[in-house]
């Protein structure tokens, strides 16, 4: 299993946000599976580096805004956030661990909930990681969002390196 110490590369990921669908593997490239982990986040509210690194894509896929930041400390750790309303970043852009890329969409689940879903999916190389492997912690699973969100402040679980 890959983890934070052996990447050289610790994410922060939302500490106080609920996740909705928890990430899960899938058994071949076009298997369903979640290859992220989905957070539900007041809408319109700041999405945070979970670390420092450069841009890489910032724009639209099939509709659904992304931003995708690879690792400085492991260029081959990228760290994608979807769903995400408008972007203060764009492609080529350095950015530290904290650094806001953007707002999270009123799209998503927003007109029933009243929350947006973020969300945080890494790769290393081609392969879809758990992004808690990479906080070296574990979150809460549930339905019902809360509305307190700190994405990318402060380090979740073991990593003990600062902002």
């Amino acid at each position: 299993m890959l983890t934070a110490v052996l990447l050289g590369v610790c994410l922060a990921l939302p500490n106080d946000a609920i996740i909705v669908d928890p990430f899960r593997a899938s058994e071949c490239a076009r298997c369903a599976g979640n290859r992220g982990i989905e957070y539900a986040v007041p809408v319109a509210s700041a999405v945070r580096s979970g670390l420092s690194g450069r841009v890489v894509l910032g724009g639209e896929v099939a509709g659904v805004r992304y931003v995708v930041v690879r690792a400085h400390d492991n260029p081959s750790v990228r760290v994608t956030y979807g769903g995400m309303g408008e972007t203060t970043v764009s492609r080529g852009d350095p950015v530290r661990r904290g650094d806001v890329l953007g707002l999270a969409s009123e799209s998503g689940n927003a007109a029933t909930t009243g929350a947006a879903t973020l969300n945080v999916g890494v790769r290393v190389g081609g392969t879809h990681v758990d992004p808690q492997t990479m906080a070296g912690g574990t979150a809460t699973t549930s339905a019902r969002p809360r509305f307190r969100v700190t994405l990318g402040h402060g380090p979740t679980g073991s990593c003990g390196r600062g902002p």
